[in-house]
């Protein structure tokens, strides 16, 4: 049985930036883009919604008390999500390696928002077999709950589980589980780590 490849989504296959989010809504604000900037990227509220303890609905409508937005909800919603652009090496590679056999998964921190302007607007998203986020499982790594649900969902356990993640503490969690786990850097040092593993 061959080993499956888990990507982390963020900076490991699309790059994003907040502050693109936070420039096209600190237009329609009464708060300041640094506070916006932070706000977005580090609030109780962002974070509930990634764990999907609320919907998009009352995470627009709480942000827009805090920072004074005086757009739509729709406006919002695509202003927020359209903040990525792709990796290229790591898109070719994860590709090469579904030609080859290797069963692909994505393993993410993140919203319904994002995922759905992702899968929208990035063909390669769709090529991947399978896909665990923290706002459907309810947990965010490196909650153990998380992997646990991906592990469920590949088949796979311990050292079948080749993991490539930005976040060095994320890549604890699977080391913690006996995941093959590399923490990403760049995609020739994440591909060099790879292939000394034999894949």
């Amino acid at each position: 049985m061959k080993s499956v490849v888990v990507f982390d989504l963020g900076k490991v296959l699309v790059d994003f930036d907040y502050s693109i989010a936070a420039r096209k809504i600190a237009a329609r604000s009464s708060m300041s883009l640094d506070d916006i900037n932070r706000y977005i990227g580090t609030s109780d509220i962002t974070v509930k919604y990634e764990l999907g303890q609320v919907t998009r609905r009352e995470f627009f409508e709480q942000a827009q008390q805090v920072i004074g937005f005086s757009g739509s909800f729709e406006e919002f919603g695509k202003f927020f999500a359209d903040i990525f652009v792709e990796i290229p090496p790591m898109i070719a590679w994860q590709a090469e390696l579904r030609r080859r056999g290797f069963p692909t998964y994505i393993f993410s921190n993140t919203n319904d928002l994002a995922v759905e302007h992702i899968h929208r607007n990035f063909p390669f998203f769709k090529n991947f077999d399978g896909y665990i986020y923290s706002y459907e499982i309810g947990a965010m790594k490196p909650d153990a709950r998380i992997y646990e649900a991906l592990e469920r969902l590949a088949g796979r356990r311990g050292a079948e589980i080749v993991y490539l993640d930005d976040r060095p503490e994320n890549i604890v969690g699977g080391e913690a589980r006996g995941w093959q786990a590399i923490l990403h850097e760049t995609p020739e040092k994440s591909r060099a780590a790879v292939e000394k593993l034999g894949l």
